[in-house]
C-alpha cells in the first residue's frame, strides 16, 4: 500500500502519480488534499507519513510545489525516511543505500513523464543492506 497527499500545489501531479499508481496495479490510500484550494501541506504530508510509520503503508509519496516543505514535513515523524528526487538515479540510490520509506517531488520543478519514471524506480528498487543497513540505523538513532 502506498501513501499518496500532497497540496494544492502538488494537487495535478498527484492526481497524475495516482493514475499511473493504478494503471500499474499498486495500491494505494490518498492522504489529500482533493482540490487546486490552497492548503496547508504540513498537515498532508503528517498524515502519510505517519500511516507509513505505523506500517499501515508500505511506502508514501508526497508532492508540493518544491517538494522541499511537504519532505521536511514527512521526516518530522518518527521512522520516516523522506528524499527529494529530482531524477531516477536519486530515487534509486536512495532505496538502495537509504532505505527510504517515501519519496517527495516537486511539481513545480519535475514534469509529470520524469515524476512517474521517479516513482517507477522508487517503488521498483530494493534496498541493499549490508553496510548500508548499519547507516540507515545511525540515522534512525539521531535524536532530533
Amino acid at each position: 500500500m502506498i501513501a499518496l497527499a500532497c497540496d494544492h500545489g502538488g494537487f495535478a501531479l498527484k492526481e497524475r502519480i495516482r493514475a499511473f499508481l493504478e494503471q500499474k496495479g499498486f495500491a494505494y490510500k490518498d492522504f489529500g488534499c482533493y482540490s487546486t484550494e490552497s492548503v496547508d501541506y504540513p498537515l498532508f504530508g503528517k498524515a502519510a507519513a505517519e500511516a507509513v510509520a505505523r506500517g499501515d503503508c508500505d511506502r508514501g509519496i508526497v508532492i508540493c510545489t518544491t517538494g522541499i516543505g511537504i519532505s521536511i514535513s514527512a521526516n518530522k515523524v518518527k521512522g520516516v525516511r523522506c528524499a527529494l528526487c529530482g531524477d531516477p538515479f536519486s530515487a534509486e540510490m536512495t532505496r538502495r543505500h537509504n532505505d527510504a520509506n517515501m519519496l517527495a517531488i516537486g511539481a513545480g520543478i519535475t514534469g509529470p513523464n520524469l515524476a512517474e519514471r521517479i516513482a517507477e524506480v522508487f517503488l521498483s528498487t530494493e534496498f541493499e543492506g549490508g553496510r548500508h543497513a548499519r547507516r540507515v540505523q545511525q540515522m534512525m538513532d539521531i535524536e532530533a
